[in-house]
């Protein structure tokens, strides 16, 4: 009875198309359920997000769940997930791309799952990282533990969707850095973001990381922008 009172007040609004949702659906419609744009990475290891970091950076695997087009419902659903408060929507990610990547040997080896992190004053502002909830969802279906201690955001700058691609890669290596001791040798990271672009903030990630002694890498995104 409450939650009906709160929907018919506070109706719930699909996160891709902005329309009301039923009460059997979660997050998105049915609509736009069926029409986000999968990438298929998983089933393919030499795909284009693998193919990004080519020449750059040695990573096991890199895959991106979805599709990321300006203007597309991706869009709409990441910056909710950013700067409006919506944290629902990485665990729903999260939960949905664990299924697809149960049917595939990528986690088989992971030892931890690394977000991508905010600068500590980013993290106040904002309250939260957006990857985070993405990787919990991810942990907990595979029994992998989460640390988002081991890799650490040394420099606060301006947001990178408001960068062209020059800036976002200018000064990008010197941006990131790691605190480790020995127990965190010898490991496979799973690194995880939200939109892989030029896959700069990735690269100097992963070369940071990389610091520690026989260190392997992977990558997964949420989406990746696509033409």
């Amino acid at each position: 009875m409450l939650n009906s009172l709160i929907n018919l007040f506070f109706p719930k609004v699909c996160a891709g198309c902005k329309s009301f949702i039923s009460g059997n659906e979660y997050i998105i419609c049915t609509v736009c359920r069926h029409e986000l744009p999968l990438t298929k990475h998983h089933l393919n290891p030499e795909n284009e997000a693998f193919k990004k970091f080519y020449g750059r950076v040695e990573v096991e695997h890199a895959s991106a769940f979805l599709y990321f087009h300006k203007k597309g419902m991706v869009q709409e659903m990441i910056h909710g997930l950013k700067y409006k408060g919506h944290e629902e929507i990485g665990s729903f990610l999260g939960e949905w791309y664990a299924s697809d990547l149960k049917d595939n040997s990528i986690m088989n080896n992971v030892d931890a799952i690394i977000p991508v992190p905010l600068h500590k004053k980013r993290m106040k502002e904002r309250g939260y990282n957006q990857v985070t909830n993405f990787g919990v969802a991810l942990s907990e279906n595979f029994k992998i533990p989460l640390n988002d201690s081991i890799l650490k955001r040394k420099v606060y700058s301006k947001t990178q969707s408001k960068k062209n691609l020059l800036g976002r890669m200018e000064g990008i290596e010197t941006v990131f850095d790691v605190s480790f001791s020995e127990k965190d040798a010898n490991k496979h990271y799973l690194l995880i973001d939200d939109v892989l672009t030029t896959g700069a903030t990735l690269e100097a990630c992963s070369k940071a990381l990389l610091k520690i002694p026989g260190t392997k890498i992977s990558i997964i995104c949420m989406a990746m922008a696509h033409s």
